[in-house]
């Protein structure tokens, strides 16, 4: 037995925030300032620096990637009576935001090798709706895991029916589709800086868009929708959404070593398919053609039949070594929630949250909790040849 029991062993989790003397005295410097509450040059450096990394005109910082995706809805109309179309691979929040306008959300299966959202599945749910007469408020496609969604085929389709896309990039920041960054596609996008992502501010988010009015709204609906009187009047409800200047420090800190974080977790990439590369029946999700991912989370994928052991059973076997690792989303038409909600399914994500497994994938893990895991996974593996 090692010195350290595994009752003084720290866990090793998921995707944990990568922060040290840079963002300290980027935080520093913010309260130094006097620029305490939300808003502030801070703040103002932070859109246009995300702004220019995402390609956009416009970007407005909030509280949240929920709270970009809930005013970017509102702004395309979602709202009582309408239908706002959603991967039903996904976390929770998408689905949320286009709740909080009234709106309901649809459900659309994905594809087998990405997990983003199905363009086939997609045009069938539009001309579904279409043909019952609803109003499509907008179409949100997810960013899975890290991997742009299929943009070149999704925004076309979304085109011949009239609907606006707005794009959930908020696990993609730093990653590319074609000649586009992350954040660039649809009328609008939302980026999320929750501690778990590939750069934090805490908890905070972006929208993203090149409709300055979508913008300019945006910003006052984030303040309360306070008008510009000596005191204080409101003609209609706004939200408490702006981030604050001292996180929005921290994200310019963040922002100017992403490159270096997503060059870390795609190393640790590297070393999860090296292991399981021979190994019958396992994979890498979102292997093929991942240069252009941010590799936010990397996951794999098991065929019980072939491998002999389940994504369960490997989950398990992790967590007896104090090493998290999760499934992948359970679908939203599976969550107690959203029971009875209108979806267009094939399966396929069904099967992905069976058989996938995201493995600890931060660039804040230690080259010895990088070796814990590896250790962990090897032995894994050798008693189960």
């Amino acid at each position: 037995m090692t010195a350290t029991t595994t009752a003084q062993r720290e866990r090793i989790l998921l995707s944990t925030p990568d922060v040290g003397p840079l963002e300290e005295r980027a935080v520093a410097d913010a309260v130094r300032s006097g620029w305490v509450a939300p808003l502030g040059p801070f703040v103002d450096a932070f859109e246009e620096r995300v702004a220019e990394r995402c390609g956009r005109r416009h970007a407005v910082a909030l509280s949240s990637g929920t709270a970009a995706l809930h005013l970017a809805l509102l702004e395309v109309g979602a709202g009582p009576g309408s239908v706002v179309v959603v991967p039903t691979l996904t976390f929770a929040a998408t689905a949320n935001a286009a709740v909080y306008t009234g709106a309901e959300p649809v459900f659309v299966d994905c594809d087998a090798g990405s997990g983003n959202l199905d363009p086939e599945l997609l045009e069938q749910a539009l001309a579904t709706l279409r043909r019952n007469g609803e109003r499509v408020a907008a179409v949100v496609p997810v960013d899975l895991l890290g991997r742009c969604a299929d943009y070149e085929r999704l925004l076309p389709v979304c085109e011949r029916y009239g609907v606006p896309v707005v794009s959930d990039a908020a696990e993609s920041l730093g990653a590319r589709r074609g000649s586009r960054p992350a954040g660039a596609h649809g009328l609008a996008a939302a980026v999320s800086f929750n501690g778990n992502k590939i750069m934090t501010t805490s908890g905070g988010g972006m929208l993203l868009t090149d409709d300055a009015a979508l913008a300019q709204r945006a910003r006052y609906l984030s303040t309360q929708a306070r008008q510009p009187a000596v005191h204080y009047e409101h003609t209609e409800v706004g939200y408490n959404y702006r981030l604050s200047n001292v996180l929005a420090a921290l994200g310019l800190a963040q922002l100017s070593r992403l490159d270096e974080m997503i060059a870390r977790r795609r190393r640790l990439r590297e070393r999860y398919a090296a292991l399981v590369d021979a190994v019958p029946g396992v994979r890498v999700f979102q292997r093929a053609g991942d240069d252009a991912d941010n590799c936010w989370l990397t996951a794999v994928l098991v065929d019980p039949a072939e491998a002999g052991w389940s994504a369960e059973d490997l989950r398990a076997a992790l967590d007896a070594d104090d090493i998290e690792s999760r499934p992948l989303w359970k679908p939203m038409h599976q969550q107690p929630v959203f029971a009875g909600a209108r979806s267009f399914l094939d399966g396929t994500s069904d099967r992905l949250f069976a058989t996938g497994l995201t493995l600890p994938s931060g660039s804040a893990l230690t080259d010895d909790q990088v070796d814990a895991v590896e250790g962990s996974l090897r032995g894994f593996l050798g008693r189960h040849r």
